[in-house]
Parts: C-alpha cells; structure tokens; sequence
C-alpha cells in the first residue's frame, strides 16, 4: 500500500513539474513576443520623429500593421517553445495544426494591412480638396482599384495556404490545387462567372486607360453627377440631388458617357438672352464684363457676348463665360442671368421680346391717310 502511495505522489509531482514548465515556457514565449513587438514600434516611432511633417501619415499607416504583426510574433513564439511543451500524444496534431491556421490567418491580415498601408502612403501625397486635383483622382482611382485585385489575389494565395495545411488528409489537394490555379484565376472566373469576370477585366482597363476617376463629373443617362466609388464590379455615380446611382463597370467601357473633368476641371457655360431688336448690344457686353468682374466664380480666362441669331421677332445673344469647376460654373450662370435681366429691365425696359401686328383694313388709320391722299380729300378723323 505504501509503495503504491509513493508511486502516485511521484507521478503526480511529476506531472505538476511538467505542467509548470510548459506554462512557464508558454508564458516566457509570449512576453518576448510581446517585448519584440513593443521594441519594433518603438524604434517606428523614432524615426518617426525625425519626421515630424510625415509622422501623422506614419502614424495612421502603421498603425493598421500593429494588430496583426502582435499576433503574428506571439503565435511564432509559441511555435518555437512548442517541442518543449509536454502536450498529449494524441493532441499534437491537432495543436500543431490549429496553430499553422492560425498563424497563416494572421499572415494573410498582415498582407492585406500592408496592401491598405501602402495605399494610404501613397495617396496622402495628393491633395483632393485643391482646385486643379486630376493627378490626385488619377492615384486615388488607380490606387482603390489596384488594391481591390491585390487583396482578392491575396486572400485566395492564403487560403491556398491554410488547407495546406492538412497534409495528411485530402483537402490538402484542394490546397495545393488552388495554389497552383492561383495564376490561371482570371480563365475560372471567365468559365464560372463571366459577368464578374468582366466587370474584373474592366476595372483593370479602367485603372490603366482611366476614362473615369474619383471625383470625376459626368453624365450618365441623362443624370449630372460625380463619381464616389469605384469597386471591382461598380461604379456609384453621387448625383446632384444626392441621389446614388449604381452602374457596372463595364457600362464605362461599351457606352457612351460624358466626363466634363477628363483632362480639366475648367468649363465653358453659356447664357441665352431673348430680347428685341431695340436693344443696344455694345452696352450689353459692357455690363456682362462688369458682372462677370464681380463674380467669384469667374476664372477670367473666357468673356464673350455675341448675337448668335435673329429670329422673327428677338434677338438671340448668347453670353459666353468659363469657370474652374462645374459646381461654379451653374452658379456663375445663373448669376449672369439674373444680373443681366435686371439690367435690361432697369435701363431698356421696352427691349424684351414683343410681338408686333398692325391691323389691315377700313379702321387702318394709315391706310385712311393713303386713301384721302390719293382722293385728294381732307382727312376728318381717325379711328382711335
């Protein structure tokens, strides 16, 4: 009886000191990771400060790695000290396993991070809010549109990866399989998807030809509107009255399409007036100068008022004026019309449209005049 005492009370000192040492190397294994992970952004953030007008880009850029490389750095950590943890037999595998899951997740979130991170870093340096922002929406709409293929590309090589994994069983032939299909993604999607595929194929032609970027102006069945979003298989038009409209990439390809920001944002806009023949053009042009001077939205590059053509009973003339975007360019155009119309109505107020007739027959007094002329007779009255 004795001896059987003896013998549990080794046995389970010495499973305790196991147990105790597998915690402890588990534990050490994860502070270092920890520490190493605390000392690689530490020194991130002193050059960072080197920097000091990048560092608020940095800092953002960064700081999407910062998750996923913690969990990468504790879950290598624990690969290492694993050999020496006294873990079960029979769960080895399944330990082993669940890890390189794990650890391959974590491979693919920091790849895709790093795919957002350089994004942010290279589209930081161009500013959307200027006037003149065609090379900042050429990055952007490249960039977003780069990205999205890069992460899809991403995420299939590291599923690829995670069923990899299982190597003792079959679904590692789906592993390997997609691994190798990986290059050959556009043929299945062709033969699987064809919409989808072409939609892909568009938004690459899209990102390299650029006849569409973010922010650009466009009309779109009939609608005025700015591009918003451009994503692999649609484009959101932002519409004046803010409503969305959604189109399939592929409509920018097949279709016609009006892009008024294609190489600039400067525009020409025009405003018809409709007025009698009465009135006096050269000092029309002089008062469109004066309001076109006075407005904001003028970028003074484009001032012509002509008369374009003589209709039976008006005169068409069109004012002529440009602008630096869209946006300034309604408003300048209403400017000119409500400006010019008071004009005319405070200084020429007979020279809107009318419509002449001159009534033919007995109560005509001009041909009462002409018929006593050539009677020779004393014209008695007139009808009035």
């Amino acid at each position: 009886m004795g001896t059987i005492l003896t013998f549990f009370q080794s046995t389970s000192h010495t499973h305790t000191r196991e147990l105790f040492f597998s915690v402890s190397a588990l534990c050490v294994a994860i502070v270092i990771g920890l520490a190493l992970h605390f000392l690689a952004f530490r020194i991130l953030a002193r050059i960072r400060k080197t920097q000091p007008k990048e560092q608020p880009r940095l800092l953002g850029a960064l700081q999407r790695l910062n998750q996923p490389a913690r969990y990468i750095v504790l879950l290598t950590g624990i690969f290492f000290v694993l050999p020496w943890l006294h873990v079960p037999l029979e769960w080895t595998k399944v330990v082993f396993k669940t890890l390189a899951v794990l650890w391959f997740a974590s491979l693919g979130w920091l790849m895709v991070s790093s795919v957002y991170m350089l994004e942010d870093l290279l589209v930081a340096r161009y500013d959307m809010s200027v006037s003149d922002n065609l090379r900042a929406r050429r990055i952007r709409t490249q960039m977003q549109l780069l990205r999205r293929m890069a992460i899809i590309f991403l995420i299939v090589i590291d599923a690829g990866l995670i069923l990899s994994v299982f190597r003792d069983s079959s679904i590692w032939h789906y592993g390997a399989g997609l691994l190798a299909s990986a290059g050959l993604a556009s043929l299945v999607l062709a033969t699987a998807a064809k919409s989808s595929a072409e939609n892909l194929l568009a938004g690459l032609q899209i990102a390299l030809t650029e006849p569409i970027r973010l922010d650009d102006v466009v009309i779109v069945e009939g609608e005025w509107g700015k591009i918003e979003e451009i994503t692999t298989t649609y484009v959101v038009v932002k519409i004046w009255d803010l409503r969305r409209l959604v189109v399939p990439l592929t409509y920018f390809i097949e279709k016609p399409f009006q892009n008024w920001t294609r190489q600039s944002s400067n525009l020409l806009g025009t405003a018809f007036l409709y007025v009698d023949y009465s009135v006096p053009v050269e000092a029309l042009r002089q008062e469109f100068t004066r309001v076109l001077e006075a407005s904001k939205q003028w970028d003074r590059a484009v001032n012509a008022l002509q008369v374009t053509d003589v209709c039976q009973g008006t005169l068409q003339i069109r004012c002529l004026a440009s602008s630096a975007n869209a946006s300034d360019l309604f408003d300048l155009r209403c400017i000119i019309r409500e400006e010019m119309i008071g004009f005319i109505q405070k200084n020429y107020p007979d020279a809107f449209p009318r419509t002449r007739f001159a009534a033919v027959g007995e109560s005509d007094p001009f041909s009462s005049r002409d018929r006593a002329r050539d009677r020779d007779e004393p014209l008695l009255a007139l009808p009035r």
